[in-house]
């Protein structure tokens, strides 16, 4: 029987209506079961919370620190909430830091209770009420009075965090100024002698080239024990992210000067090495906890010459089959992907061709139909052959464009 547009639709809406049917929406975790309610085909991504408590528990092996746990862009395209709630109850993370407000927000308002550092731009008028959440601020510029409001409605002064530029150059106190900055919060305002502002935390970047890190090193300890001398605190210092985690092995000294007092990781804790020569480092053992799968949308044959994709980007040296896959560089996949990278459907790894569309990316799947509509299809996920760095090198992309551009819009779903 065919069934109207319009009958279609009064079913879905009643559908939608079902108060039974508001919890599945609005759940994070997805079960087999609940599947059933995504469209089959439409491209989803994947966290798995095992390989996450996996990463987290090697880096605190290998670090022997409190993590702050980078989450920004989307937790790495897992999701900021999804990834949030799978790291709130791991004793080795001490909390989150993210660079967008509304990230910030999300976490908050999902409940978790773990110290959240914005590490990103606000206005003035915008401290009250992210002070009021429980949200720490990173400092480099003069604070101005919104401050001491916000330490009024607090009832005690703002913890922030201080960025000192120690040669990254983006942002940050100049290293040569930091002490006067830091001692000026400490003194407070010519107005109010009681100052508005607690330094809980002192922050930097490396710029992850070997002997100038050693530099930024050097200018970012010799402040700190200035200033502790001085006996003014400055809360922990961390400033290692998961390439400092690998870099710090081959310097002189080891590690532990580039640890401070906590480490900062973001990639790692998603199982991705940072860089080619990491994954046979033996340094850490990651495994890759963000999958993107889709369905396939068709399967056909194609003759010898007949061509497929913009500008007929693949034309057929002989009879072939080929599937498509409802997944292009609008959802977050790079266009360089038909360069080299597969994809695995039951099993077995096939070669993207033609060229990846905003929605559509082609696959090679030879002399036989070895796939059909419905099945899934996996862009990258933690299995060997699969993983991101494996993508990665195969089409030339990052491994960070990979997670980083994933459509927000996609379903997340936690195994």
């Amino acid at each position: 029987m065919k069934t109207s547009r319009r009958a279609f639709m009064a079913s879905a809406a009643a559908l939608l209506a079902n108060p039974s049917m508001a919890a599945v929406r609005k759940a994070s975790t997805i079960t087999p079961d609940d599947q059933r309610l995504h469209a089959s085909f439409d491209p989803w991504v994947e966290l798995n919370p095992a390989h996450v408590r996996h990463n987290v528990a090697e880096i605190a092996r290998h670090a022997k620190r409190p993590i702050l746990a980078v989450i920004k862009n989307n937790g790495y395209g897992a999701g900021v909430v999804e990834i949030g709630r799978v790291l709130e109850p791991l004793a080795d993370v001490h909390g989150f830091a993210v660079v967008k407000i509304d990230e910030a927000i999300q976490l908050r308002d999902a409940g978790l209770r773990k110290p959240i550092l914005l590490m990103g731009p606000y206005d003035d008028r915008q401290v009250r009420d992210l002070v009021a959440r429980g949200i720490l601020l990173m400092l480099y510029r003069p604070p101005g009075p919104e401050f001491e409001d916000a330490a009024a409605a607090l009832g005690r002064p703002v913890p922030v965090h201080v960025c000192v530029d120690t040669g990254l150059g983006r942002v940050g106190v100049p290293h040569r100024e930091a002490a006067d900055f830091i001692r000026s919060l400490h003194r407070g305002s010519p107005t109010n002698r009681r100052s508005a502002i607690s330094v809980d935390g002192v922050m930097m970047t490396f710029t992850e080239d070997a002997d100038f890190d050693r530099e930024q090193l050097t200018r970012f300890t010799t402040l700190c024990a200035l200033l502790q001398k001085e006996g003014m605190p400055i809360g922990r210092r961390h400033a290692a992210s998961s390439y400092t985690l690998f870099q710090g092995p081959s310097q002189p000294g080891g590690l532990t000067p580039f640890l401070l007092d906590m480490v900062r990781p973001g990639m790692a804790i998603f199982g991705v090495y940072p860089e080619p020569p990491f994954r046979r480092a033996g340094v850490l053992d990651l495994q890759p906890a963000v999958a993107l799968r889709t369905g396939i949308v068709y399967v056909k044959r194609i003759a010898r010459g007949e061509s497929v994709g913009y500008n007929r980007a693949y034309v057929a040296t002989r009879d072939v089959w080929i599937a498509t896959l409802p997944v292009g560089h609008a959802d977050g996949i790079p266009r360089t992907l038909a360069k080299g990278a597969k994809v695995r459907i039951n099993g077995a790894l096939y070669p993207v061709i033609a060229s990846v569309s905003a929605s559509h990316t082609i696959v090679e799947l030879g002399d036989e139909p070895r796939a059909k509509v419905g099945d899934t299809s996996t862009i990258f996920d933690w299995q060997e052959g699969s993983r991101p760095e494996d993508i990665s090198a195969a089409c030339g992309a990052s491994v960070y464009d990979l997670l980083m551009h994933l459509n927000a819009a996609l379903p997340r779903r936690v195994l």
